[in-house]
């Protein structure tokens, strides 16, 4: 059973575990559990994609109950007329608040992307971040005596591939667990020292508006049990006030190590 954060008769929004796929895939043959075919069981009718999160990512995933609903959807994300905010763990330490405006040339798949363009232009890409809170625990990595960490909030303006896992990379302070762009000493031992066994990015919050009768919306995904075990021991309970814990069922405890089919 997954978390449904908000349903009506024309959208169903979900709190997507880690290590999900959003729907099936011919990339990753060999699994059985998809969010689509699960939240249609749940809820007894057919569902419809908006938009995607990573298979490592948690949080708010928005679909439609019709295909209509959903090509309105897809036009607020196409536009921009969605505010996204994401929370995560990245190495080191950062204050303060910034927009960092960097192009990001597109990531191909070798396999889904052979008859892609090659060779695009670099596109524009733009993310606006804020530090909320940082640690420091007496855990040697690499050639350092102790182990930092930074607690942020970033909220993507545009939509690129990995958008956010390659612009914090480019801070130089990848986010803790991207096995694709961060650094691998610090993730083995942030999930040796502090259980941060998957990758620290979550979907926290989607403000938007509703497509069919133009309220606002704010959907909000709670934090799962490596989030809040992490919190705790960096004594950052107090850091996130207006988000939910949330507890998995053990059948959402999949593999996150591949998400070459999905996005962000």
């Amino acid at each position: 059973m997954l978390e449904i954060l908000y349903q009506d008769e024309w959208l169903v929004a979900v709190n997507k575990p880690s290590g999900w796929l959003v729907h099936r895939s011919w990339l990753d043959r060999h699994e059985s559990i998809f969010v689509m075919q699960t939240v249609r069981d749940q809820i007894g009718q057919h569902v419809f994609t908006v938009h995607r999160l990573d298979r490592p990512t948690s949080g708010v995933l928005l679909m439609g109950l019709s295909s209509e609903v959903a090509r309105l959807l897809s036009q607020q994300f196409e536009q921009h007329q969605l505010q996204k905010t994401y929370h995560a763990v990245v190495r080191g330490w950062l204050d303060g608040e910034e927009t960092l405006d960097y192009a990001l040339t597109e990531e191909l798949d070798k396999i889904a992307d052979r008859f892609s363009e090659q060779n695009k232009e670099p596109q524009p890409a733009v993310t606006h971040w804020r530090a909320l809170d940082k640690a420091e625990l007496p855990v040697p990595v690499s050639r350092y005596d102790t182990s930092r960490y930074t607690l942020m909030e970033l909220k993507p303006q545009t939509g690129r591939k990995h958008q956010l896992r390659r612009h914090m990379t480019h801070l130089r302070h990848p986010i803790i667990g991207d096995s694709a762009h961060g650094d691998l000493r610090q993730n083995r031992s942030a999930a040796q020292h502090f259980g941060m066994t998957r990758l620290m990015l979550h979907a926290s919050e989607l403000r938007l508006t509703h497509p069919v009768t133009g309220e606002p919306l704010l959907l909000r995904a709670g934090l799962d049990s490596v989030w809040q075990g992490m919190m705790a021991q960096f004594g950052w309970e107090d850091a996130l006030p207006n988000l939910p814990r949330v507890e998995f069922a053990a059948s959402c405890l999949q593999d996150s190590g591949s998400d070459q089919a999905t996005r962000r």
